[in-house]
């Protein structure tokens, strides 16, 4: 497996495909196979370099048990030691739910190396994580069986390959990575000049929040799907550039999920507004 190192924390990561170079980072609890399950990776690896990461914490990563470990700084950081082992200096980046709220974190942090940036489910405001904790802390108590009911309660059912992938978590590190509420990016919001591209469900408790922080950026869009959906669906199911729409057969979805990145980016490398 390939691995970097930032402060001693090794970043497991695996590269597919050739072209420009595609930062992917996964949500929370989750792990760089999500991009594959989700049908992702086969159709954007013939037109970008994807650089598919383990969030430290996650997957394949080093998994401090320690609080300081988790700091937005350091999980930025993490992205940049992966690009510095493989020599890149510059790639774009797309990010859901933690993988969005990480995003932010590169546009404080190195936002030279990033031209453009796609996040989704997930904004810059201070939230408590206490949720989370609780959760997190119920499963140690009860057993991992619980955590993944927990998941099952928010979104849905689970596939047994995903089951599998949460039951294998390391909840103390998980509890660690949660153990400090997120502090506010909104600062940064108006330094964000690089393309961007915010998107949400309507039924997002997020939404709101990311429609107000596009306001404060100088070169974003934001893209909702109308109805029921939450970033999840749209991760999940797949979205359209010029709008959400659901598609009964899973081919067509996955097009979908694929054109909507892939024009994205397309307009982002040539310095276009997104949307």
């Amino acid at each position: 497996m390939p691995y970097a190192t930032n402060q001693n924390v090794r970043i497991h990561y695996q590269v597919e495909g050739e072209g420009l170079p595609l930062v992917l980072q996964h949500g929370f609890s989750n792990s760089l196979d999500t991009w594959y399950e989700r049908g992702y990776v086969d159709p954007l690896k013939h037109d970008y370099r994807l650089i598919l990461i383990d969030a430290r914490g996650h997957g394949a990563s080093d998994k401090p048990h320690d609080p300081e470990a988790y700091a937005l700084q350091l999980r930025a950081g993490d992205i940049g030691a992966v690009l510095d082992h493989l020599h890149i200096a510059h790639a774009h980046f797309f990010g859901y739910s933690m993988g969005g709220w990480i995003g932010f974190g590169l546009a404080q942090y190195a936002p030279e190396r990033f031209p453009a940036l796609i996040i989704g489910g997930a904004q810059p405001y201070a939230r408590s994580m206490e949720h989370q904790r609780q959760g997190l802390q119920k499963a140690l108590t009860q057993g991992r069986e619980a955590f993944a009911a927990g998941l099952e309660a928010l979104y849905g059912a689970l596939t047994p390959r995903q089951k599998a992938r949460v039951l294998a978590n390391d909840l103390e590190a998980l509890l660690a990575s949660v153990a400090q509420d997120r502090p506010s990016l909104e600062a940064v919001l108006p330094t964000m000049t690089m393309p961007c591209l915010l998107f949400a469900g309507e039924a997002d408790p997020v939404y709101p929040a990311v429609k107000e922080c596009v306001k404060q950026m100088p070169n974003s869009r934001g893209s909702q799907r109308s109805g029921a959906a939450t970033y999840h669906e749209i991760f999940s199911h797949g979205v359209s550039l010029t709008c959400y729409r659901q598609r009964k057969n899973k081919g067509e979805v996955q097009s979908q999920s694929v054109s909507f990145v892939g024009a994205a980016l397309l307009r982002c490398h040539h310095g276009l507004r997104v949307g």
